[in-house]
């Protein structure tokens, strides 16, 4: 629903042709509600869309044939799935042996790799959700990190074998899962582990590498992130709010000595920031190159000063639901070639927008997809 769909956006958005193959009655994130009501368009834009059941041998037989024209195959379904249609690895390479097959799953080749996975089931066996909550109360990360993470990594496997193939002329498999990628989200924290001896401790009760490095509630009951991460930074933090006395503190000279004192220092700088607006701090923190952060809510984004003076939010047309036909903003692909984002080409498409053009593409006869037309193989 995620993460084979990330990594077709990814390669859309680079300007590669993406064809999304669905079943005849839709992609089922096209009519989600919920937390799931913006997979579609956000995941699926830039791309053709071909409506096929594969489940019919005409419907099978039109995807192989798609598959065999293909430079990239992507897929993300349960291992064994596309082997049932002639869709595996092992079947398009024998017929188009240039192919790279990119296949996304919940866990790489071993003693998982059966299991049923979800962003949430990784997040909570891989430590995310440990380290996102407190103790005793695991909790998922606010997105769908995983997924969407695995699909990249498929996208920066399927250019690597892209580069590979110019020299062997020959494709092969990448593979991405979800356990995988979650297991290198944490790594830094095995790595602690394995450095101290001292287990990471979930990020709410963390021991943190620097003394302000904080959430305040301020003036009027509004929060914002506050932070200095170095010597000199906690130097101009003091110099900024006229704190001479910390600055000038014997046990508060150096960074470690500030972080072995940051239970009484922060409830000390809590106090002090307290009068201050959140606004009022951000200016100080702005003009004196210090790090801080307004706590905003995602809906809040699209008025967001940066983004909409950058070109971050593009605008689109919503394919299905109630408000099918009306326009929305999305986020884009967070980078610049030559300067430039990287936008919107292809609107997310209705289901089966470019069935018969596609058809026509790799041989079939416009009375040949009629045919399949009337027996709903394709859509």
């Amino acid at each position: 629903m995620v993460m084979g769909p990330t990594c077709g956006m990814v390669l859309a958005d680079l300007g590669a042709e993406v064809i999304k193959i669905e079943p005849v009655e839709g992609d089922r994130t096209r009519h989600l509600l919920g937390a799931g009501a913006g997979f579609f368009p956000m995941f699926n834009r830039n791309k053709k869309s071909i409506g096929l059941d594969l489940r019919s041998a005409a419907g099978a037989q039109a995807a192989r044939r798609l598959a065999d024209s293909a430079d990239i195959v992507l897929e993300n379904f349960r291992p064994g799935t596309m082997a049932k249609y002639g869709l595996d690895y092992a079947s398009i390479s024998a017929r188009n042996p240039r192919v790279i097959y990119v296949s996304h799953k919940g866990f790489l080749p071993g003693p998982y790799e059966h299991r049923t996975a979800l962003d949430e089931v990784v997040q909570m066996m891989g430590g995310l959700a440990y380290m996102t909550g407190r103790r005793g109360d695991p909790v998922r990360a606010g997105s769908s990190v995983n997924d969407i993470m695995g699909g990249m990594f498929g996208a920066i496997g399927a250019l690597a074998a892209l580069i590979e193939r110019r020299v062997t002329g020959r494709g092969q498999e990448v593979q991405s899962a979800l356990f995988e990628n979650n297991v290198f989200l944490v790594g830094q924290h095995m790595l602690q582990y394995a450095i101290t001896g001292e287990a990471a401790a979930p990020m709410p009760d963390r021991i943190s590498a620097w003394a302000l490095y904080d959430v305040f509630t301020v003036k009027d009951g509004e929060q914002i992130f506050l932070a200095a991460v170095s010597d000199a930074q906690w130097t101009t933090f003091c110099d900024a709010l006229g704190f001479d006395d910390l600055k000038r503190a014997p046990h508060l000279a150096t960074n470690n000595d500030r972080v072995r004192a940051r239970p009484t220092l922060l409830a000390d700088l809590r106090e002090r920031l307290r009068g201050y607006c959140a606004a009022e701090l951000a200016s100080i923190f702005e003009r004196h190159g210090l790090p801080f952060a307004p706590i905003v809510k995602p809906e809040e984004l699209f008025d967001d000063p940066h983004l909409r003076a950058t070109g971050g939010l593009a605008d689109i047309v919503l394919p299905d639901g109630e408000r099918a036909g009306q326009v929305a903003q999305t986020t884009l692909f967070p980078l610049t070639l030559g300067g430039r984002r990287l936008g919107v080409r292809l609107q997310p498409p209705p289901l089966g927008r470019d069935t018969g053009p596609l058809l026509e593409s790799v041989g079939y006869r416009p009375p040949e997809i009629d045919a399949l037309r009337r027996q709903r193989a394709i859509a």
